[in-house]
């Protein structure tokens, strides 16, 4: 089996995700796998994934981001019994696609510290349905 492991942005979906232009509020749900020990730091994944969040909260106010939740998965209730589950999960609000943008664009903004303490992770956006 060939595992592939998702610690990057895709630029084609960036750029989707960046022309959509909305100016809607934008849900992010972010999962997260975490390295057992950063080489570079000699801490846990965990540890450093603590560190770029503490770098990153002056990014996230300055977005006006608000972490709805941030939480540990505990039971798969639906789902094959053999899924390895994420580490931590996180759902993070924007006030607009251009806000999230100009967050990571940021000079300055850790990226690097949340790649070097993940092994692998999912970015996803959300939108909510209309109602009928």
């Amino acid at each position: 089996m060939n595992e592939q492991y998702h610690l990057n942005m895709n630029p084609g979906q960036v750029s989707d995700f960046a022309n959509s232009a909305s100016e809607n509020p934008v849900v992010m749900l972010n999962m997260v796998k975490y390295k057992a020990l950063v080489p570079e730091t000699g801490m846990t994944g965990k540890e450093s994934y603590k560190e770029y969040m503490r770098q990153a909260t002056p990014f996230f106010l300055k977005a006006n981001a608000e972490i709805v939740f941030y939480g540990s998965p505990k039971h798969t209730l639906i789902g094959p019994e053999d899924d390895t589950l994420w580490d931590d999960v996180l759902i993070v609000k924007y006030n607009s696609v251009s806000d999230f943008m100009t967050m990571i664009m940021a000079k300055g903004y850790p990226s690097n510290l949340r790649e070097q303490a993940l092994g692998d992770s999912r970015l996803i956006h959300c939108t909510p349905n209309q109602k009928n």
